[in-house]
C-alpha cells in the first residue's frame, strides 16, 4: 500500500516539505470550522427550551442567551480528533521497515483525547449543576492523571534546566522527580481555571484562547523548521488546528453582540487542551509563557478567590443602561471584619494603587473587585463592552510577543541550552 510522507512545495526558490498528515489534519480542522458555522446556529433554541440559557446582564433589552455552547465545540473538536487517529499511524505503521505499530504515539494521542474529553464532561456538568469552587479545583487534577501515566510509562523524564545563576551550585540540570508530576497536575487545574476567571465580557474567553492557540502554533512552527523534536510538535499541531477551527466557528457567535455563551465547558476544554500539548508535547513551561494575561489576573485576584477580601459571586463589570457603557464592578467590607492577610492584601494594593477605594467615617470601604478587567476600566474610565474586549485582546497579543522574546533572544543569557 503505498502510503504518502510528505508533501514539498516550492517557494522562493527553496523547497519546504509539509508531512502528509499535517496537510489532513488541517483539511479536517477547515471541515470543523464549516461544521461549526452550520450547527451552533440551528442548536440554539434546542438549548433554551432545555433551560440551557441566562441574561446578557451588560445589554440594556437583557436579552436570555442560549449557554453552555462549548460542548458543541468540544463535541465537533473530538470528532475532528476522531477522524484523524488513523492518519499518523497507519503511515508510521506503513512506513516502519520493522512492521511494528507506534504503540506509545497511539497511547499519547487516545490519553490526550481522554482528558480532554474527561474536561468536556466536567464542565457541561459545572454549567447544569453549578458545582463549587473546590470541586473546580480537585477535578482538573483527576483529569489529568492518564496524561501523567503516558508521560510516566513513555518518557518520566523530571529533570529541569537550571539557569546560569544557580548552575554552579546545583549543576546545569536538576532531578526533581515527583515533584514534576505535581508541577503537571498543577499546571492542568491553572489552565482550566485561568481562562474561567478572566471571563465576563462578550467573546473574551473564545478571543484569548485563540491568541494562546495562535501563539502555540507558532511556537511549534518555528521549532519544527528549526529541526528541534520533531514529533512532539507535530503532535501538538494535530491537536491545535482542530481546536483552532472549531474554536472560531464559536467565535463567529460569541464575539460582540453574543448570541451563544460558551458556559464553563468551553473553558474547561480550552485549557485541559493547552494542558494536554504542552505537557506531551514536552514544552510545558514555554506554554505557561503565552499565559502571562491569566497569571496576571491570577495574582491580582488571589484575595478574593481565597476570601481574604470579600468576594461576591459575579465580579464581571457594572452595566450602565444610561450610557451604554460598562463600569467596574464594586465589593464592600469593613477593614475591622478583615483577617491579617485580607488587611494586608488591602493595604498593599491600596497602597501600590492598583485599587480604587472609597472609605466611610465608619470604617466601610467600597472598591473594585480585584480583576484585570475591572483593572482595565480603571484606566480606560467608561467603556463600550467591544472596546473593552478588544483592549483586554490587544494586551493578551501584546503579552504573546513578549512571551516569544523571552523563550528566544532572553533566554539564552540565562540558560546554558533550552529546551
Amino acid at each position: 500500500m503505498a502510503v504518502f510522507n510528505s508533501v514539498e512545495f516550492h517557494t522562493f526558490g527553496s523547497a519546504v516539505s509539509i508531512p502528509f498528515p499535517l496537510i489532513v489534519n488541517v483539511i479536517i480542522s477547515v471541515g470543523a470550522f464549516y461544521v461549526g458555522q452550520k450547527l451552533i446556529p440551528k442548536m440554539k433554541t434546542m438549548f433554551i427550551n432545555a433551560n440551557l440559557s441566562g441574561i446578557d446582564m451588560n445589554k440594556s433589552s437583557k436579552p436570555r442567551i442560549p449557554e453552555a455552547f462549548g460542548v458543541v465545540t468540544g463535541c465537533i473538536f473530538l470528532i475532528s480528533l476522531f477522524l484523524f487517529i488513523p492518519i499518523p499511524f497507519v503511515r508510521d505503521f506503513s512506513l516502519n521497515s520493522q512492521g511494528e505499530f507506534p504503540h506509545n504515539k497511539f497511547v499519547e494521542f487516545i490519553a490526550a483525547m481522554l482528558s480532554i474529553c474527561c474536561m468536556i464532561l466536567l464542565g457541561f456538568a459545572d454549567d447544569v449543576l453549578n458545582l463549587r469552587w473546590r470541586d473546580k479545583l480537585y477535578l482538573p487534577t483527576v483529569a489529568s492523571l492518564p496524561l501523567l501515566m503516558v508521560y510516566y510509562t513513555n518518557f518520566n523524564s523530571t529533570t529541569i534546566i537550571m539557569p546560569r545563576f544557580v548552575a554552579s551550585f546545583v549543576g546545569t540540570s536538576l532531578n526533581i522527580g515527583i515533584l514534576y508530576y505535581i508541577y503537571m497536575g498543577m499546571l492542568a487545574v491553572f489552565c482550566t481555571n485561568a481562562i474561567n476567571i478572566l471571563a465576563g465580557i462578550n467573546g473574551l474567553e473564545v478571543c484569548q484562547s485563540l491568541v494562546i492557540a495562535g501563539s502555540i502554533i507558532i511556537f511549534n512552527l518555528i521549532e519544527i523548521f528549526s529541526g528541534h523534536c520533531k514529533e512532539a510538535y507535530e503532535f501538538s499541531l494535530y491537536i491545535m488546528f482542530p481546536y483552532v477551527g472549531a474554536t472560531l466557528a464559536l467565535w463567529k457567535y460569541n464575539r460582540y453582540p453574543s448570541q451563544v455563551f460558551v458556559g464553563d465547558t468551553f473553558n474547561y476544554l480550552s485549557g485541559m487542551t493547552f494542558a494536554v500539548v504542552g505537557i506531551l508535547g514536552h514544552f510545558s513551561k514555554t506554554v505557561l509563557l503565552f499565559f502571562i494575561p491569566q497569571i496576571i489576573n491570577f495574582l491580582y485576584s488571589v484575595p478574593q478567590l481565597f476570601r481574604f477580601i470579600p468576594c461576591p459571586r459575579h465580579r464581571l463589570p457594572k452595566y450602565d443602561p444610561s450610557t451604554g457603557l460598562l463600569n467596574f464592578s464594586r465589593t464592600q467590607f469593613r477593614t475591622s471584619e478583615l483577617n491579617i492577610l485580607g488587611k494586608f492584601c488591602y493595604y498593599l494594593f491600596r497602597h501600590a494603587r492598583i485599587i480604587k477605594c472609597e472609605e466611610t467615617e465608619d470604617g466601610i470601604v467600597t472598591c473594585n473587585n480585584f480583576t484585570i478587567i475591572n483593572f482595565a476600566i480603571l484606566f480606560t474610565g467608561p467603556i463600550r463592552e467591544d472596546k473593552l474586549n478588544n483592549v483586554l485582546i490587544i494586551f493578551q497579543l501584546v503579552c504573546s510577543i513578549f512571551a516569544f522574546a523571552i523563550r528566544y533572544p532572553l533566554a539564552h543569557y540565562f540558560y546554558e541550552t533550552i529546551n
